[in-house]
């Protein structure tokens, strides 16, 4: 299947369902086509975000060893469990489970995986394997938080506690990436090491009082050449969607062992959360690092290349400042800038 041939009415069916607050009775993939109609679209756009959280591990300096057993649990049409293992190169190391509650849904990512990666091993985790002891050497999560009934809940504590490492990725909406944070302070009780976005161990900023309005959340960027393909300015009309914007929110978690912390992380390193706001002659920024979550303000004549560089964001957006309460006075970039986005121009409706 491509994007010419899709099925209109299925990729609105699904659409209507996500944006629906209440929660799905029961699984809504009803066909193949379903999977396939979803996997070209909404689940491009959640790769394209786990490649930006991929790509950030590894400029963080995490290199995780090869794991025995890859779980992506509530794999939908398996695009996670894809991604981790072609990106980290384990397509003929590790053993990739997979879960959902529609078994359609497995069947399909089953295939998927099979096809991309003939010599990956891949099974289906039945409830004896969810219910049993077996080690769990990455744990692969994507999209479910806002689909969770309290059994599921229950379920992926279970697994958070048999895994070695956690990958997960949500979307960047206030809510869901709030309630992340919440399972990052699970992690963080139990005694579990977290890699990423944080650049430090301390208690969650955001969960402080006074900063309910601000949220965990980043920007990936999509591949250029679909902004000149009608097919794809098509979707993004259909579905409502800004195909510039790929809002998301992640943790990466690990259980302590020899190893050292990963780079690009410490008592005084910080991390941009959203976009920095522009304005004439200054910006501000809300800032986390171990002190917490908190405003802060550049002025242009104090620094006009980071005010650039801040004006042009590209993530990771990793700085240690020098600072005089709120207002910033100088900064060092922690790791490699991305190079300058290019200019994303939607094409007119019905143009190539």
């Amino acid at each position: 299947m491509n994007l010419a041939t899709l099925d209109w009415e299925a990729l609105d069916r699904l659409r209507a369902t996500f944006l629906s607050e209440a929660r799905p009775a029961g699984p809504y993939w009803h066909t193949v086509t379903d999977l396939e109609c979803y996997d070209r679209t909404y689940g491009e756009r959640i790769g394209w975000k786990w490649d930006a959280v991929l790509r950030e591990l590894r400029r963080r300096g995490w290199s995780p060893p090869a794991p025995a057993t890859i779980l992506d649990w509530g794999c939908g049409s398996g695009v996670a469990g894809r991604k981790v293992a072609g990106f980290f190169g384990w397509t003929d190391q590790a053993r990739l489970v997979l879960h959902d509650h529609s078994s359609l849904a497995v069947d399909y990512a089953e295939h998927r995986a099979r096809s991309d990666f003939p010599g990956l091993a891949v099974e289906r985790a039945d409830h004896r394997w969810l219910r049993g002891t077996t080690p769990i050497g990455l744990l692969v999560v994507s999209h479910v938080l806002n689909e969770l009934d309290q059994l599921a809940r229950a379920e992926l504590t279970e697994l958070l506690a048999r895994a070695d490492r956690v990958l997960w990725v949500e979307p960047g909406t206030h809510a869901v990436s709030r309630a992340l944070a919440g399972w990052r302070e699970h992690w963080r009780g139990a005694g579990g090491r977290i890699i990423a976005p944080c650049t430090h161990a301390a208690p969650c900023g955001l969960l402080t009082p006074g900063n309910e309005r601000h949220w965990c959340h980043f920007f990936a960027d999509p591949p250029p050449e679909i902004f000149a393909d009608s097919n794809w300015v098509r979707f993004g009309q259909r579905a409502g969607i800004d195909l510039r914007s790929l809002p998301y929110s992640f943790l990466g978690l690990e259980k302590p062992d020899a190893r050292p912390a990963p780079a690009l992380s410490g008592e005084d390193a910080s991390r941009i959360l959203g976009d920095p706001r522009v304005y004439k002659g200054y910006a501000k920024l809300c800032n986390c690092s171990a002190a917490g979550v908190e405003e802060l303000t550049l002025q242009q004549r104090v620094d006009k290349a980071l005010f650039k560089e801040l004006k042009r964001a590209r993530g990771p957006l990793l700085y240690r400042w020098t600072r005089t309460g709120g207002q910033i006075t100088a900064a060092e970039r922690l790791g490699p800038a991305d190079a300058p986005a290019a200019t994303n121009t939607l094409p007119e409706s019905g143009t190539a």
